[in-house]
């Protein structure tokens, strides 16, 4: 970008993983990266790290679960750069177990996260989207929402409806709104730590056994963000060469 005032974007889930690699990639391409999540003493290291680098970003603590956080962050942005451009929807967790193991608790935090999180950041940037006439949505969602595997029916549902919640933004939304959905395999992140169930744990453990690095979804991400105007980069499925 070579605009004397950076494009802004919201990177949820930016203390770890894809949003951290994401946010690190995004200010390296000239973006100003508001990198939120509920973790805020790793998003101070993150935009430390960033800044020294010569890039731009703010860290800001966001329950993606709380509408009215998500709301608020939007607005803020929005107010003090005088646009919002971007949203990484990019927060999620990952508790597997079977269904018959009861851990309703963790269903209730998937579902939370992984839909009313996705919600919640859309129904907040749309306004100063539509207000401006261009902005963009880049949904994380997994391979997951294209196939179901045991001990993954939660996750799986909340990212089948991840895909079909933003397919239906895309099909939805003004030309001037763009709307991309990127479903990773297998990534090296934070994500499967906080499975819980021991048969699960040793399932992830093997299905991870072949991983790709963070960073190459950020470059997937950037790529959708950087690609010109009049063109929508819909969807973009991304898999470890040993993971079919």
């Amino acid at each position: 970008m070579t605009t004397a005032t950076p494009k802004t974007v919201i990177v949820t889930g930016a203390s770890s993983g894809i949003g951290a690699a994401t946010a690190r990639r995004l200010a390296t391409d000239g973006w100003h990266v508001i990198a939120a999540a509920r973790r805020t003493d790793r998003l101070i290291d993150l935009v430390a790290d960033i800044r020294q680098d010569g890039g731009s970003a703010q860290a800001e603590k966001l329950d993606v679960t709380s509408r009215g956080d998500c709301t608020d962050l939007a607005d803020r942005v929005a107010t003090e750069h005088g646009h919002l451009d971007a949203l990484v929807a990019n927060a999620g967790v990952m508790p597997l177990s079977r269904l018959d193991a009861g851990l309703v608790d963790d269903w209730d935090q998937m579902i939370n996260v992984n839909i009313r999180g996705l919600l919640y950041g859309i129904h907040a940037v749309l306004p100063h989207f539509a207000r401006q006439g261009a902005g963009h949505v880049v949904t994380v969602a997994s391979v997951g929402g294209l196939q179901v595997t045991p001990m993954a029916a939660v996750y799986c549902g909340t990212k089948f409806a991840a895909r079909a919640i933003t397919e239906g933004l895309r099909l939805e939304s003004d030309p001037t709104i763009r709307v991309t959905t990127v479903s990773p395999g297998v990534v090296e992140t934070e994500l499967a730590d906080s499975i819980t169930d021991l048969d699960a744990v040793d399932l992830m453990r093997d299905y991870r056994r072949h991983s790709m690095p963070a960073s190459v979804i950020a470059d997937a991400i950037a790529y959708a963000l950087g690609a010109p105007a009049d063109v929508d980069i819909n969807e973009i499925v991304i898999r470890p060469t040993r993971q079919r």
